[in-house]
């Protein structure tokens, strides 16, 4: 009878100190564009106060980058999720959204500025600015990486299932930011070269990296809105997202 008093009081603790996290919209600017962000900030910020720099896929701030903001400020990490695109340009076809990355994988400077404001935002926000991780999903995991190419002050980044593009006429430098890509091994939106290249990039420039390539896994194997049909060359796959999700978070623990 004891046992099961004092389990009814730690219950009723636990329940009574259960704090959702907050979440909320952050309007800014890039010049006369206006930006809105989303910002998680957990219940309760983990020691090193550190942050997570969100950059979503290629129609934006969706569902999938949502619920991984909010399962890392679960985890004590205040989450940004960055506009890039700005108000009145959110694609609503893929067709749209296709044309939208596309300018930006060809405008890079301009895809930096917009990752540098969200970075701004995102220490405003309370984190302590020498604890900062970026990632990307799909095109935003080609952000995650310009992150490392720009050396911006973050100590790492994850790109899953990224693009690896990669502009010819940017002067090649040390990347200090540590490195984590995170590959379908079927992904048929990147050619051996392209990876090679890629590769090589890295080791030219010292960079502390490391890729994780997942078996029958395509483009966009983590968000589960991908569907199923891998021979569209984009597809969910659990046991990638579930391992992918591992690696990334061996990844925090080992940077921050």
């Amino acid at each position: 009878m004891k046992s099961k008093i004092i389990l009814l009081h730690l219950f009723l603790f636990m329940f009574l100190n259960v704090v959702h996290a907050q979440q909320q919209q952050v309007a800014y600017n890039d010049g006369k564009q206006k930006l809105n962000g989303e910002l998680w900030k957990p219940a309760k910020m983990n020691d090193k106060r550190a942050g997570i720099l969100i950059l979503p896929a290629w129609k934006g701030i969706d569902a999938h980058s949502k619920i991984v903001a909010k399962q890392l400020s679960d985890l004590g990490y205040v989450a940004f999720i960055a506009d890039i695109y700005g108000e009145g340009h959110y694609p609503k076809t893929d067709k749209e959204a296709g044309e939208s990355a596309g300018y930006y994988k060809t405008h890079i400077d301009e895809y930096r500025q917009r990752i540098k404001l969200a970075l701004i935002q995102l220490v405003r926000s309370g984190v302590n600015p020498d604890e900062i991780v970026v990632i990307g999903y799909c095109f935003g995991g080609l952000g995650a990486i310009e992150a490392a190419r720009a050396n911006m002050p973050v100590k790492g980044v994850v790109s899953f299932h990224g693009s690896y593009d990669h502009d010819a006429a940017k002067p090649e430098t040390l990347i200090q930011p540590r490195i984590l890509i995170l590959h379908g091994a079927d992904d048929p939106h990147s050619s051996a070269a392209v990876i090679a290249q890629l590769q090589d990039e890295f080791r030219k420039a010292h960079a502390d990296w490391q890729m994780i390539y997942y078996s029958n896994a395509v483009h966009a194997f983590t968000d589960p809105d991908a569907g199923s049909d891998n021979s569209k060359g984009v597809a969910y796959n659990e046991n990638a997202d579930k391992r992918s999700w591992q690696a990334f978070m061996q990844f925090l623990q080992e940077v921050l």
